[in-house]
């Protein structure tokens, strides 16, 4: 007896409209729009591992459909991101420079390490159109959403 009316309960509330959703299925409208979560891009190298400079440039340039993003380039990296530097290809990737430029273009924030650049004998001014110096607050103003890190 307690089963039927248990199971009668059950069905009164379902059939009458009585459903509210738990708290994780439940989304405002208005922070679905305006929050995306972010990805920072943390790239290290260059010309001696190339499928490791344009993996994540591929990366970046897919994620920035629909997330936040940011890619910060130091140690060997920086070496790509001056004005005539040799440009990188690999496989069935796009160039280096492509990449760097469609980021650029998409208003993707493609930082260069102020140590690493000077370290590698060069000066802001070297830097390919739209590459910025880093500046640390950038890393935390990017997105309002969560912040996945990818390291490269």
């Amino acid at each position: 007896m307690k089963t039927f009316t248990f199971l009668s309960i059950f069905a009164v509330l379902i059939l009458s409209g009585c459903h509210h959703p738990s708290p994780a299925t439940q989304v405002s409208d208005s922070s679905a729009d305006t929050i995306r979560d972010g990805v920072f891009i943390h790239i290290t190298q260059s010309y001696d591992d190339p499928h490791r400079l344009l993996m994540p440039l591929k990366m970046a340039t897919m994620m920035a459909l629909d997330k936040d993003v940011i890619v910060y380039m130091d140690i060997h990296a920086v070496n790509v991101l001056v004005k005539g530097s040799k440009d990188i290809e690999f496989a069935d990737f796009e160039s280096a420079h492509t990449y760097i430029k469609k980021l650029v273009d998409m208003n993707v924030g493609v930082y260069a390490c102020p140590t690493c650049l000077k370290i590698a004998g060069f000066v802001p001014e070297d830097l390919l159109d739209g590459v910025q110096i880093a500046q640390k607050d950038k890393f935390f103003s990017f997105t309002k959403g969560r912040i996945l890190a990818l390291d490269y």
